[in-house]
């Protein structure tokens, strides 16, 4: 893979500056946002290896932080305001689409953890976001703007894990847009059996490869 755009850049949100690691193949038309309820999201190696592969399959990437640390210190309370991560990705995703190397390329989510709750939400409030894709987590959480969404969502869930398995089964029922739920068998929270993250790497690159599309005035 040629890369012609890889940094750490900073991106203001209301009174926070959040770090991220934007990453350009050459000739990509399409980004994903990473949805992690995290201040050192960029450094999770196991979404760096997600990362690279859909770069590999030529997608750009941004492996965002959707908190400070100040506010990663008061865990529970700041991973679990869904407004204030909702707030905080629209507000990268906006900075985003008028960041010079970043402009008129199509965008999609992929989320995890309370992170998968602010990805829906932030594709409800920002409609031109094309597709999402949830591993895990709490989509569930999200479940008053679940109707109302019209962007294609995949869920990934393992059978192992009953909670997420049950709040991913939960979403899935309330959604109205294209949709799908991938139940990885013998799967638990964390996806390391059988597998599991090859095939949600493989899953996540398929989805967006159908539904990330260049936008209009970029194919004109």
């Amino acid at each position: 893979m040629k890369c012609f755009f890889h940094d750490t850049i900073k991106i203001p949100v209301g009174k926070a500056t959040l770090e991220a690691v934007l990453t350009l193949p050459e000739g990509a038309t399409s980004i994903v946002i990473f949805s992690l309820a995290s201040s050192r999201s960029r450094y999770s190696r196991r979404y760096q290896k997600v990362a690279q592969q859909l770069q590999q399959r030529g997608f750009g990437t941004l492996l965002a932080d959707l908190l400070t640390d100040e506010e990663d210190a008061a865990y529970y309370y700041t991973r679990t305001n869904i407004e204030l991560l909702t707030r905080r990705l629209t507000g990268i995703t906006e900075w985003l689409e008028c960041y010079g190397p970043a402009t008129h390329l199509s965008l999609g989510y992929f989320a995890a953890g309370t992170g998968a709750a602010a990805a829906l939400k932030a594709a409800y409030y920002l409609p031109h976001i094309q597709a999402v894709v949830c591993q895990g987590g709490r989509p569930d959480m999200a479940e008053d703007l679940l109707p109302y969404i019209a962007t294609p969502v995949l869920l990934i869930a393992g059978t192992l894990d009953a909670d997420m398995l049950g709040h991913s089964r939960l979403a899935f029922e309330k959604l109205q847009c294209r949709k799908k739920l991938l139940e990885i068998k013998g799967a638990g929270q964390l996806f390391v059996e059988n597998n599991a993250m090859t095939l949600i790497m493989e899953s996540a690159a398929n989805w967006f490869h159908h539904y990330l599309k260049v936008p209009d005035h970029q194919a004109s």
